[in-house]
C-alpha cells in the first residue's frame, strides 16, 4: 500500500490518541481524510492504559437498550477490524469471541444478575443475543478450574476480548502508515470556531481545521463547550491486578477475570467515585483478589507481578455521548468508556460518518440532549 505524504493542513484535527481517538483517526484516514491526531501524552488520564481489554456485550444496556444494540453491532464488526489491521500493519491483535462467563460465589448474587438479565432482555427495542444460566456443575464442565464456591454462572456467546496494548499500537501504525500526523506531547488550550472551520490553540502553537473531533476523554467536558457542544463526563477509578504468566487454563473471558493470550491474568472491576485520585490502595485489590481465588483456587500459588489503577470516563447515566455541533457544524464529540468493546464501530461506522460530515441516524439516541430533560414542576 502507499504511504500518503503528511500534511500540514488537515480536513480533521482528532483531540486525544487514546483508544477512541486512535479507533477514530484509523476510521478517517482510511476514509480518504487528511488527519492530525493532537495527544496530550502520557500526562494524560488515559482511559486507555487502564483497560480491561474486553469485547463485551452481556449486561449492556439496562436503561438503555440502543446501548446493548450498538454494543453487538461492535462486537460482531471486531472480526473485521481486526483482520484489517492485521493486514495492514501486520500486528495480531489476538481477538477472539469465545463467549463470556459472570460467575458468581453466593445464591443471592447469582439470583441478582439472573433477574439483571431478565429485566434487560424485557426492554422495549432489546436486541436479541443469546445466554445460559448454569448451575455449579454445569459451569465446572466448560471451566473445570472453578472452586467449590461458584455456586453458578451465566454464559454468552457474544462476549471475546483482544490485546488491548497491541490494539493500541496497531491502531497507532495504521495512522502512521496512512499518512496521518500524529503530534504527541500537544495538549490543546482554546478550540475557536473561525471561517466555517476550527482553530486549535495549545502551548504548540495553533492548526486549523475544517472539522475536530473531540475524543479527549475526561478533557472533552472542558474543550466542549468551546464548540457549542455538551460532554458532562467525570472520572471512575478502576484498580487492576496481573499475574505472573502461567499455562493457559482460562479460555473464556469474565467480566472481572480474563487470561491474555500471553499467559498473565489480570483481575479488575473496581469501581471508586474518587475524583482524579489513581492511587493503587491495598482494601480494594485485596478483595478483587480474594474474589478470584475463590472463582479460581490455582490462582493463590501466582505472584502478583503488577498492580495500577486508571480513570474510566463516566457520562451521567454511563452511555457513550456522540454528537455534532448544532452551533458550529464540523465539530463532533466521541466519548464512552468502553474504548476497546466500541473500537469496531469507532473505527467502521461513526468515522466513516464524521468523513461524510453526519452521524447516522440511529446514534441520535446517544446525543447529550438525553441530560437536559426538563425537570417536572
Amino acid at each position: 500500500m502507499s504511504q500518503p505524504s503528511k500534511v500540514s493542513e488537515p480536513d480533521v484535527v482528532v483531540i486525544g490518541g487514546g483508544l477512541v481517538g486512535g479507533a477514530v483517526a484509523f476510521g478517517l484516514a482510511r476514509s480518504g481524510a487528511r488527519v492530525c491526531v493532537l495527544d496530550e501524552g502520557d500526562v494524560a488520564f488515559r482511559a486507555s492504559r487502564g483497560n480491561f481489554a474486553l469485547v463485551w456485550v452481556q449486561s449492556k444496556g439496562l436503561g438503555m437498550p440502543e446501548y446493548a444494540g450498538w454494543s453487538k453491532r461492535s462486537a460482531d464488526d471486531w472480526h473485521q477490524l481486526a483482520a484489517i489491521l492485521r493486514e495492514e500493519t501486520g500486528i495480531d491483535v489476538a481477538h477472539s469471541q469465545p463467549g463470556g462467563f459472570a460467575l458468581c460465589l453466593s445464591d443471592a448474587e447469582m439470583q441478582q444478575r439472573v433477574d439483571a438479565m431478565k429485566r434487560l432482555h424485557n426492554q422495549i427495542n432489546m436486541v436479541e443475543y443469546g445466554y445460559e444460566v448454569l448451575d455449579h456443575a454445569e459451569t465446572k464442565r466448560r471451566l473445570p478450574d472453578i472452586g467449590p464456591d461458584v455456586v453458578g454462572s451465566i454464559y454468552s456467546p457474544v462476549d471475546g476480548h483482544v490485546n488491548s496494548l497491541r490494539l493500541f499500537r496497531a491502531l497507532h501504525e495504521g495512522l502512521q502508515r496512512r499518512g496521518a500526523d500524529y503530534r504527541p506531547n500537544h495538549p490543546v488550550d482554546t478550540i475557536t470556531p473561525e471561517n466555517g472551520g476550527f482553530r486549535v490553540v495549545g502551548p504548540w502553537g495553533e492548526i486549523r481545521a475544517p472539522k475536530v473531533v473531540l475524543a479527549a476523554g475526561l478533557g472533552n467536558a472542558r474543550l466542549a463547550p468551546m464548540v457549542g457542544l455538551y460532554a458532562p463526563v467525570k472520572p471512575s477509578k478502576g484498580q487492576v491486578i496481573v499475574t505472573e504468566k502461567t499455562a493457559p487454563f482460562l479460555h473464556h473471558p469474565m467480566g472481572t477475570l480474563r487470561q491474555t493470550d500471553e499467559g498473565g491474568v489480570m483481575i479488575g472491576d473496581s469501581q471508586e467515585d474518587l475524583g482524579f485520585d489513581t492511587v493503587v490502595t491495598q482494601p480494594v485489590i485485596s478483595i478483587m483478589a480474594e474474589r478470584a481465588v475463590r472463582m479460581f483456587p490455582r490462582l493463590a500459588g501466582l505472584n502478583v507481578v503488577r498492580t495500577w489503577s486508571a480513570l474510566r470516563v463516566m457520562s451521567p447515566d454511563g452511555f457513550p455521548i456522540y454528537e455534532q455541533s448544532t452551533t458550529h457544524p464540523g465539530a463532533f464529540v466521541t466519548t464512552c468508556h468502553s474504548g476497546v468493546t466500541l473500537a469496531a464501530n469507532h473505527a467502521l461506522t461513526i468515522a466513516p460518518a464524521i468523513q461524510a460530515g453526519a452521524l447516522p441516524e440511529f446514534v441520535a439516541t446517544f446525543n447529550s440532549r438525553r441530560f437536559h430533560v426538563p425537570a417536572h414542576a
